[in-house]
Formats: C-alpha cells, structure tokens, sequence
C-alpha cells in the first residue's frame, strides 16, 4: 500500500503518531515491536501485555527502548500514554480498555485468550490486528460482525501469507482477471509431526515447538486458507484441499497448469489450496482466468502465456515488516488487509494424528494428538465435525483411530468458553434470515458474557 507511507509521514509531521498496543512478546512479537519502534514513522508502540513480564520487557529492549515501566492498572498505563512513557504488563485487557490506544495488535496464537483480547478490544472501539489464524478461522467472521456494529476494523495482517495472498487477490481482480485459486507454497506437509521431531528446527530459529509443528503438520496453512476463503467467498474442492507435491525446485510457471482439476477452478466461486516443493518458496500466487480473447492475447504478449490459466504470484512473505502497514489501513483508512466477508466458507476440523483413547484430554493445536484439515463450511456443520480451534482440553468420550476426524458427539466441551459461545453464535447469526433475528441472536450473547 504505497499510499501508507504518505499518510504515516504526514502522522509523524504532525507530532501525532498512531498509538498501538499489542499482546503477546514471542518471537513474532519482538520483531513487530522492532519494526514500529525503529523503522516506522508516525507510529508508536505504547504498550505490550505478556503474561512473562521479561519478554516484553525484551521486547522493548531489543528496539533499543531502555525506559520502561511495569502497570497494573488502568489508571496507571493511561497516564504512562499521556506523558509518552512506555508500558509493560501482565494483563492484556488494559490494552483494550486504555484511552489512547488506536490499534491492538495480537500475537498469541492461543485460541481462547485470543478471542477474549479481540472481543474487549472491539467493545472498547479499538481496531484489532489479528496476528492470529486460529482465531480468525474459527470465530472470525462474528467478530466482524460485532467489529462492524463498532465501527472498527477486524482484519489479519499484512506480511503473513494470507494478507499477501489477499493483497495480490485484490490486485488480480482489479485487472479484470478472475481469481479461481488462492495458493499458498509450502516446502514440508507431514501431517504426524510432533514438537519432539521439531524441537531442533525451532530452537534453530528461537521459536516454539508447537508452533513451528502446526506448520509442518498442515494446521497452520489450513487456518491460512480458511481465513482466505472466508474473505473472497472461496471455498476448498476437497476436504484437506488438493495439495500436490512436485519435484523441489519446480518452478510454478513449468507446473502451474497441471496441479489442480481444471473443473474445480472454472465451476463455482473458486478454490483456497497449496502446493510442496515449489519455487518461488515460500510465496504465494493467485490463478485467474479471463473470457475476452483481445485481453487474453495482450496477457500473452505480457509473458503469462496463452491460459487457460494465468499465475500471479509474490515471492515471499515479510511476516512482522510489513504489519505497520496493516495498523494504517486500518487506523487512517478503515481499511483491512483481510477480513471475513460474511458467513463462514472453510472451516479447519480436528483429525486425530495418533489412536486416541476415550478419557484422554487432547492437548493444543501443533501438539501430539491431532491436526487440522480444511472442509466447507456446510459441511462441517452437517456432519457436526469438531473444529481444531476449540479441541483443546476437550474430553474423548471414545476410541477415535488415526486420521479419523472428530466430531462433537466424541467429546465433552470444556465449560463457560467465549469461543465455544461464539462458535454458537456464529451458527445461528449466520443461520437467520432476518435482521431483527440477527439483532437477537448478538443480544443472547451479550446476556451471557455478562454471566461469564
């Protein structure tokens, strides 16, 4: 968005800087708290809640920020922004309560926390940018419903591969060209991988183990492609998506028009999918058709050859770089760079990576137990299947064999979840036809919030 620049140049002439916060001081955390303290003009971070109070205080640190003050009180951190000082805490809801605050940035990945700090940081009118799949793919689109009834936006971020995609999305089909795929270029699909067969990979890089494994195993990008599906209206041709593996080094234009059926791309709203081995890895592309034979021949002239299918891709992905840019869109433009475009299109469901036993409590997403497959949304609710967003600290209520996907008579739901009461929520919001109902549905669940 090379608008933004202008508009945060203006911000930072002005003496009057967007003010965001963000929760969460991992290692994604610590590289976007290095970018907006050091590189990003009319912009600052006032705040960073972590429940280790080091680690954002390192985040800090690291973006050569030395003054620091611990709070634990809004009162506190309110007058920490007034007077331009720096905030730590352990309590994120004061970042979405504190007067001052533009924008949230979160950047847990946790799936029941997330989804509270989203929810306070709406009700409080701040803008939230969601540096967290697991929430978007599993409640997102209600809460862009209660983002909208606020006036704020609730958006992913640019530089993670979904804002990317979105991006070049939205660039294709402002050429008149249609998007019938949104791909994603991994270099590694082993669904049975674990943070034990990770652990060397993530302590390489600084990262957790979970997390890298819910990359490997296949979640991550299936939250990835759900939370694209659920902002163009795309959908996937088959649980789990294609995903076809080539020869690493292949490049996409040598492979592009023989990876997917043809006849799921032409027929209906078009596909979310990925490929393993492909180059320019790890970017992300975008295949789009167009019916006029004098434009098909100026794209062939442009060198993206005769089609049917036409590739646009970008190369990489800058993840933490480029959020400030999200920030703006959305502070200055009410713009996002993703967000769901109404009911539910793909939904990730639970697939157990070992033989379960009835009793065990299934742990997190990146974990040992399961991992992720994209399905429609449709038929997600028809066969009653458990989302992975909310397995965690479920109870088997029996046996379930490998690769066999849970469903919710399997289980018992932990109790007074907001993700569990918004999943409900967002079921029958999307499920009625009138807005009076509509209105309703969102009041039910103001009422029990209120008993939580």
């Amino acid at each position: 968005m090379i608008i933004v620049d202008t508009a945060l140049a203006k911000r930072h002439a002005e003496g009057n800087p967007i003010r965001v916060a963000m929760v969460g001081a991992g290692f994604m955390g610590r590289g976007i708290a290095l970018q907006i303290s050091k590189y990003t003009q009319g912009m600052e971070l006032v705040a960073i809640a972590n429940r280790t109070l080091d680690k954002a205080r390192q985040a800090y640190t690291e973006a050569e920020i030395n003054t620091i003050a611990e709070v634990s009180s809004l009162p506190e951190l309110e007058e920490n922004i007034r007077q331009g000082k720096y905030s730590i805490t352990e309590d994120a809801m004061l970042l979405c309560e504190a007067e001052g605050i533009d924008a949230i940035i979160e950047v847990t990945g946790a799936v029941e926390f997330g989804t509270n700090v989203a929810m306070r940081a709406i009700q409080n009118g701040k803008h939230i940018i969601m540096m967290n799949a697991e929430v978007d793919g599993t409640v997102g689109p209600i809460l862009k419903v209660y983002a909208d009834k606020a006036g704020v936006v609730f958006t992913n971020a640019d530089g993670d591969q979904p804002g990317v995609t979105m991006n070049l999305f939205r660039f294709v089909k402002g050429l008149g060209v249609k998007p019938v795929l949104c791909g994603n270029i991994k270099g590694l699909h082993d669904p049975y991988r674990n943070p034990t067969t990770q652990e060397g990979f993530a302590k390489k890089w600084g990262q957790q183990p979970s997390m890298v494994t819910s990359f490997a195993d296949g979640s991550k990008i299936s939250f990835e492609q759900a939370i694209i599906a659920n902002g163009t209206g795309m959908r996937v041709a088959k649980r789990g998506m294609h995903g076809p593996t080539v020869l690493g080094g292949t490049t996409l234009k040598e492979c592009v028009q023989d990876l997917y059926p043809l006849e799921d791309l032409m027929e209906g709203p078009g596909i979310v999918d990925y490929v393993v081995g492909a180059e320019p890895g790890p970017g992300v592309f975008v295949l789009g058709t167009h019916d006029n034979p004098l434009q098909q021949h100026y794209l062939n002239l442009y060198k993206l050859g005769e089609g049917p299918l036409y590739l646009f891709y970008t190369p990489y992905h800058l993840c933490h770089f480029e959020v400030p840019n999200t920030v703006a869109r959305a502070v200055l433009f009410n713009d996002a760079a993703l967000t769901p475009m109404g009911a539910p299109q793909v939904s990730v469901v639970s697939a157990a990576k070992i033989d379960l036993k009835a009793g065990e409590v299934l742990d997190g997403i990146g974990h040992y137990m399961t991992y992720g497959l994209c399905e429609n949304a449709d038929i997600t609710a028809a066969q009653r299947l458990l989302p992975i967003g909310i397995a965690e600290g479920c109870v088997l209520k029996r046996d379930i064999p490998k690769d066999q996907v849970l469903t919710y008579d399997d289980v018992v739901l932990p109790e007074g979840r907001l993700v569990d009461k918004l999943l409900e929520q967002q079921a029958a919001y999307f499920a009625a036809t009138e807005s009076a109902e509509r209105d309703r549905v969102l009041q039910d669940l103001s009422k029990a919030e209120a008993s939580l």
